[in-house]
């Protein structure tokens, strides 16, 4: 299958834009005007003051003494740009790369989209549709390059579509500006009398080269498709999508199911080729009001499993609004990683956080819960306990340090050690009871002191001492005391932890 490609030609489409936002200048001759040293131009133009013998780059006074009644307003700087950005945004619901082509169109490379709506003439029909139904005056069609397609939309007849093969049979009748060439390079020709491009195609290209410039030996060539022209799409097509056109509107929670369970399997099986796992996956379901619905998941590891994929999805499909109905559904994995067969077969025989059965639960929380909600801890190279360990996203592997073992160490730890008011002795011995919370503890049994310095390439302080105590209630506790003892000032206390 060759190449096939689409054009745009919005032929008004600032006025077109104004007449939507104001219904009262549909039926009125209306212009858009910018300053140019000091003077009013007419810049745009709507149908009714074409035919009013109006053009763009005439003075506006000029335009208003042609037509008394014509309506002039202020030409917004870059509503071009803004609305072309619009629109080749909007026609991804019809391809994956879509190229603005300033000043007034839009290039679509199709190949291969057009028997998801039934063939080219439903495709093409449904563009032109679409966009006529939103109130812009506009041409599109088709050909197997960029340069035919524009010509039959901006110079061709009433057939949007040039068939396969056909498009340098098309092109000899049209005049020159059909090529793209710029208004000095066509003056010329029109000069030396040829006025069709079939009169151009039968010049020597040593002849055209030496007399118009390479310029115009790219543009034929591109247009008659011996020269590649390639487009830069507004948005990057490396990501990897599939799409699934709806026959009519969909508008039920189970018929979004099926399709997402529909783009799952293709999507799968796409992956299982390249050997990729998906870690990042977006729906969009475009809907017949123009409006976008989206929902993503994300994973932890590589998975192209589409029962567990669709459990994760599951839980957002119904925040998917499709108002008057979906017209198209789209899967996009913007995130992917190389995973191997050999890799899922040591799954299966894996144990703790790599089992697969383990990955998709953390899968399922974290969709349902939040990434920042599951935390796995490893030891840290420290001494002081709040820096002893750091949390890292449960797909972390194992790092080469160890928890300390031969020493003990409550299962919760403060994150910020508590003043409490301690009853001790002597210096160095553990404290009789001690108050938290405004809650009495009588000590019965204590453990320590264990010296913990203060890490002087960090920060600069006293150490601590620690303890080990359990109350009356059997509650056991880890608290210590700043410094050293003096008898000048109470030392100060704190509690630290808890064991179970």
């Amino acid at each position: 299958m060759g190449n096939r490609f689409v054009t745009i030609w919005f032929r008004h489409l600032k006025t077109d834009w104004f007449a939507r936002r104001q219904p009262p200048l549909k039926d009125k001759p209306f212009v858009l005007t910018q300053k140019d040293h000091g003077r009013r131009i007419v810049s745009a133009v709507n149908l009714h003051a074409v035919h009013a013998g109006i053009e763009e780059g005439m003075n506006a006074a000029d335009a208003r003494a042609l037509v008394p009644s014509l309506e002039i307003m202020e030409d917004p700087p870059g509503l071009t740009e803004r609305l072309l950005k619009k629109f080749a945004e909007w026609c991804i619901r019809f391809t994956d790369k879509v190229s603005i082509d300033f000043p007034s169109g839009l290039i679509l490379d199709v190949t291969g989209c057009a028997p998801l709506w039934g063939d080219e003439k439903t495709y093409i029909r449904d563009i032109n549709l679409r966009l006529t139904e939103m109130g812009y005056n506009v041409r599109a069609t088709m050909a197997d390059t960029i340069g035919a397609a524009w010509a039959i939309a901006h110079y061709g007849g009433k057939d949007p579509i040039i068939e396969t093969g056909k498009h340098a049979d098309v092109l000899l009748s049209l005049p020159p500006p059909a090529l793209r060439f710029d208004p000095e390079t066509t003056d010329r020709l029109y000069k030396l009398g040829l006025r069709q491009i079939r009169n151009i195609v039968q010049i020597p290209r040593a002849s055209l080269k030496k007399r118009f410039g390479v310029e115009m030996i790219r543009r034929l060539d591109q247009a008659l498709g011996l020269k590649e022209e390639i487009i830069v799409a507004v948005q990057p097509v490396e990501m990897i999508r599939e799409r699934l056109p709806c026959p009519e509107p969909m508008v039920t929670a189970v018929a979004i199911e099926i399709a997402l369970k529909r783009l799952l399997d293709s999507l799968c099986k796409r992956l299982e080729k390249e050997n990729l796992g998906i870690r990042k996956l977006i729906f969009y379901c475009f809907r017949m009001d123009n409006k976008k619905e989206t929902i993503q998941i994300g994973t932890h590891r590589g998975s192209r499993n589409p029962v567990h994929l669709f459990r994760l999805f599951n839980e957002k499909i119904s925040s998917i609004e499709p108002g008057p109905g979906i017209e198209l559904f789209m899967l996009e994995a913007p995130h992917t990683e190389k995973i191997s067969s050999q890799q899922e077969s040591l799954w299966e025989t894996s144990t703790g956080f790599s089992h697969p059965s383990v990955a998709e639960l953390i899968d399922r929380l974290s969709n349902r819960l939040g990434n920042d909600t599951l935390r796995r801890y490893f030891p840290d190279e420290h001494h002081w306990p709040e820096r002893s360990f750091k949390a890292m996203a449960p797909d972390t592997v194992p790092v080469e340090s160890k928890w300390v073992a031969d020493r003990p160490r409550p299962l919760h730890l403060l994150s910020r050690p508590g003043r409490i008011e301690v009853a001790a002795p002597i210096p160095d011995y553990p404290p009789m009871h001690f108050r938290y919370n405004g809650n009495l503890h009588i000590i019965k049994k204590a453990d320590g002191p264990e010296r913990i310095e203060q890490e002087w390439w960090i920060q600069e302080g006293a150490h601590r001492d620690y303890y080990t105590v359990e109350d009356e209630q059997g509650g056991r506790y880890w608290i210590f005391r700043l410094g050293h003892y003096t008898e000048e000032k109470n030392p100060q206390w704190f509690i630290h932890g808890f064991f179970p």
